[in-house]
């Protein structure tokens, strides 16, 4: 799978591991930045992953700052983008089933980084059920 990623200084080393993570795991994965742990703002790049994603050139994104709260609001302002901020596996795993949710994001200032891995391999591997009632939902929020 083909993945976008970008974080801002709060989540830059935590985002190093889960691009590991996910190369391990034979995904392809591109590196949105920040590429510097210096001080510098998400809006820019939770806005370049959701382009990437809602563009249809990564099959999904994830974004990550100290709390994931601003780095998924700005990712939610792109059309296409359903970006859920996911702080335990129950939520990745239900936001794939229900919400087909393309992008994740997490704060690596409130969750270790055991838990990323799982919340994220949970995420990449969970299918959208399909089922009517959240196809018809999806449309709705579309």
């Amino acid at each position: 799978m083909k993945v976008a990623i970008g974080a801002d200084h709060g989540a830059f080393e935590r985002k190093a591991e889960v691009i590991e993570h996910l190369r391990e795991a034979g995904h392809e994965v591109k590196d949105f930045g920040t590429y510097t742990p210096d001080s510098c703002d998400y809006p820019e790049i939770g806005r370049s992953v959701a382009n990437a994603v809602a563009s249809g050139e990564y099959d999904r994104g994830i974004v990550m700052c100290t709390t994931g709260i601003g780095i998924s609001i700005v990712a939610n302002k792109v059309k296409g983008i359903r970006c859920a901020l996911c702080g335990d596996v129950t939520s990745a795993k239900l936001t794939r089933l229900h919400n087909d949710a393309n992008m994740l994001s997490m704060g690596a200032g409130v969750i270790g980084p055991n838990l990323t891995m799982d919340i994220v391999d949970m995420f990449m591997n969970t299918e959208f059920s399909n089922e009517e009632k959240h196809v018809r939902r999806i449309s709705q929020i579309e």
